[in-house]
């Protein structure tokens, strides 16, 4: 009986401080998934001398754009359109709001700001 709740006890204490990890561990593959995908967008300013537009999208990394301003020097940047941890797509604006360009996730309630676990992720951050 006393061990039972010695464990009670240590599973109360220790088990608060795990619950938070999973989130935690989502918003650092939110930011790595970011900066890699910013990576990507310099490389693709590099070869067609400007950013996809926001109608564009991150699909100019996939798919050679139809519309919008020519992708004249276009390469294959990534192979599929990324989503974020939360299994919903990243936003992109061109302009950006925050700098030129801004790649984001709205974190895991799929709403703009928030906090903790909910709170938007971006390229501003890195």
């Amino acid at each position: 009986m006393v061990v039972v709740m010695i464990l009670g006890v240590l599973a109360a204490l220790v088990v608060p401080r795990f619950m938070s990890r999973p989130d935690e561990a989502r918003a650092v593959a939110a930011k790595q998934d970011i900066a890699a995908i910013m990576q990507q967008l310099k490389l693709y300013r590099l070869d067609n001398g400007h950013y996809p537009s926001t109608e564009q999208g991150l699909a100019a990394l996939v798919t050679k754009p139809t519309s919008g301003p020519a992708a004249k020097n276009w390469k294959s940047y990534l192979d599929k359109v990324p989503v974020d941890p939360w299994g919903k797509p990243y936003q992109y604006l061109n302009p950006g709001i925050h700098s030129e360009i801004d790649v984001f996730s709205y974190g895991a309630d799929g709403v703009a700001g928030g906090e903790a676990g909910d709170a938007d992720i971006g390229s501003w951050d890195l």
